[in-house]
């Protein structure tokens, strides 16, 4: 908590009970809502409002010890690692964000064609696929759903399932 107390005062700003809660939570839960850190808080701080969280947020964001993300059709998240300019990938199925280190190799689309003018200093990317959970439960759906089909009406057996025929054989009624 010292440590915390510290990074409040050389970024300029009071140590106050609030800020030093929404540091742990944002610490412990990474890509964390402005209300899954209420929901965090209620127990240290039951008397804390969304508007007082969502002043921390702001506060913290404004000196850079929280960054703020907002994934296309998600709530802003918020999270402790900053400075680093680390990217995310989000999966599409259950919205569950993890960290991605910058992009290595050649980078399509880092460089702007046209900067107009900008000195870049960043890039923002945001990758989208389908994390492990959601994959397996996607695997277990059609296991399941092939699995019920096998004992459906006219459906076959396997060739590997005791007393079941060849692929090829011909089918009896």
């Amino acid at each position: 908590m010292d440590a915390d107390a510290d990074l409040l005062r050389t970024s300029g700003l009071r140590v106050t009970t609030p800020r030093l809660a929404v540091l742990r939570a944002t610490e412990s839960m990474p890509h964390a809502t402005a209300d899954d850190i209420v929901t965090a808080l209620t127990a240290e701080l039951p008397t804390t409002s969304h508007q007082a969280v969502y002043g921390v947020l702001a506060a913290l964001t404004g000196v850079g010890l929280v960054r703020r993300i907002e994934p296309a059709g998600s709530p802003a998240r918020y999270e402790r690692r900053t400075g680093d300019n680390h990217h995310h990938i989000v999966c599409t199925l259950c919205g569950a964000i993890e960290d991605v280190d910058c992009a290595v190799g050649h980078s399509p689309c880092l460089t702007p064609s046209d900067a107009h003018g900008f000195a870049v200093t960043t890039a923002e990317v945001t990758y989208w696929g389908i994390c492990e959970r959601c994959a397996a439960a996607e695997r277990d759906d059609a296991g399941d759903d092939a699995a019920s089909d096998a004992g459906a009406p006219g459906a076959r057996a396997s060739a590997d399932e005791p007393g079941a025929s060849a692929p090829d054989a011909p089918r009896v009624p």
